[in-house]
């Protein structure tokens, strides 16, 4: 069931021979959506400890919440979001990309936001052995 199948109702009954109709009350039928709740963050690699170098990849998910589901990146600090979507990805961490991370999803009715993660960029990668 969808937004979409909101809108009035009524049945109609007849008999074989359609003799006899019968038609029921008018019946009004309002879909709402489900609120967004249970935003959460997930990191590869795990708690957002990330290698200088290496890739980090976020993703957000809900437990609740009809859609569409919308999904925006934020860093604390800065007023814009970084970015749209339920995944987002740092090719190549630099120490200026450590900070508190979330996500925020919306269906349009509700926004919820995940808790915080902080994101720590660990030390040089290693050189690959000769």
């Amino acid at each position: 069931v969808g937004l979409s199948h909101s809108g009035n109702y009524s049945c109609e009954v007849r008999t074989e021979t359609a003799s006899v109709r019968k038609h029921s009350a008018l019946v009004t039928i309002t879909v709402r959506r489900v609120p967004v709740s249970g935003v959460s963050l997930m990191a590869q690699p795990p708690k957002g400890q990330v290698v200088k170098g290496d890739r980090l990849v976020l993703r957000c998910s809900v437990a609740t919440g009809t859609g569409p589901l919308s999904f925006s990146w934020h860093r604390h600090g800065l007023a814009r979001p970084l970015a749209t979507g339920p995944r987002y990805e740092l090719r190549a961490v630099q120490p200026q990309d450590s900070g508190r991370y979330h996500c925020t999803a919306t269906n349009g009715g509700t926004a919820a936001d995940s808790l915080p993660l902080w994101v720590t960029v660990l030390g040089e990668q290693d050189p690959p052995a000769l």
